[in-house]
């Protein structure tokens, strides 16, 4: 999907960003779409939140939120076009394939959390802790957060512990009180994306502003041997599957395949790149 920002991202400023995401565990990306697209994507969310109702599929997980106040959109590429667009834009896929150190992975989830005015806070956690057990050596899944209105402390921003991507074990996780001493928000404009190591220990902020919504998109991606949060072989209707590209199809597990012929390079089965079943796929 191009726009008129994304043209402003050059190959040094990527670089850059995935500098800055393996040393930090994060990275900041403004202008990816425009402020424009940012706020079409905005409208059609919330159409979608009334989609989803409408089928049954509940906006708020009471085990989850504190209070009425987050809103929360699961299966968002059932729901609208423009999200399907969106978890595969071309900043985004070399971000996750950079921080994976592959091309190949999988799209674990893509939701949507809107923290209105008088949300609480949720959980500290990280992704990957939510995925897989101890201990987390690498960056094995990430998300790309898409940023539809500006995000700052007082709406609600994500908050996040610099260098928690570091913390291996959970016997390296502070106390929850002591942890939440230690949060700062990722502030950012609309149409920026932050890209976030699932290794890195987060919570939602408290939206404490009177009248401003803070809404994000949250693309989860995980290597290949990881399960994802969401089998979309069930989670996509065969409508919305027959739309997909053989690529998304493949990201999104729904083939017949599984991951045989994409997790390597701890063995000598496959003798180069070249020969990797996956790799044949992409040039027939």
């Amino acid at each position: 999907m191009a726009t008129a920002a994304t043209a402003t991202i050059t190959p040094e400023f990527l670089e850059e960003a995935k500098a800055k995401f393996k040393e930090n565990g994060f990275a900041i990306i403004p202008n990816v779409i425009t402020a424009e697209k940012a706020k079409e994507a905005l409208d059609r969310l919330w159409k979608a939140k009334e989609e989803s109702e409408r089928r049954g599929d509940p906006t708020r997980l009471e085990w989850l939120d504190p209070n009425e106040h987050n809103v929360r959109v699961f299966y968002l590429m059932e729901l609208d076009p423009i999200f399907r667009e969106l978890i595969q834009h071309p900043v985004a896929i070399e971000m996750v394939q950079a921080a994976l150190g592959s091309k190949n992975f999988l799209i674990s989830n893509f939701t949507a959390n809107i923290a209105r005015p008088g949300s609480k806070s949720m959980g500290l956690h990280s992704d990957l802790s939510l995925q897989c057990p101890d201990p987390w050596h690498s960056t094995w899944a990430l998300n790309v957060i898409w940023c539809l209105t500006d995000i700052y402390y007082e709406n609600g921003a994500t908050l996040y512990i610099p260098g928690s991507h570091n913390w291996k074990t959970r016997a390296d996780v502070p106390p929850e009180e002591e942890a939440r001493k230690m949060l700062v928000p990722f502030e950012a404009k609309a149409g920026s994306i932050v890209v976030m190591d699932g290794r890195l220990w987060h919570t939602s902020g408290c939206n404490i502003t009177k009248d401003v919504d803070r809404a994000l998109l949250f693309g989860a991606y995980n290597a290949p041997f990881l399960r994802g949060q969401v089998n979309w072989a069930v989670g996509l209707s065969e409508e919305t599957k027959k739309t997909l590209s053989p690529q998304m199809r493949e990201w999104l597990g729904v083939n017949r395949d599984g991951n045989l012929g994409v997790v390597y390079g701890v063995n000598d089965v496959f003798q180069d790149a070249n020969t990797y079943p996956g790799d044949q796929k992409e040039k027939a």
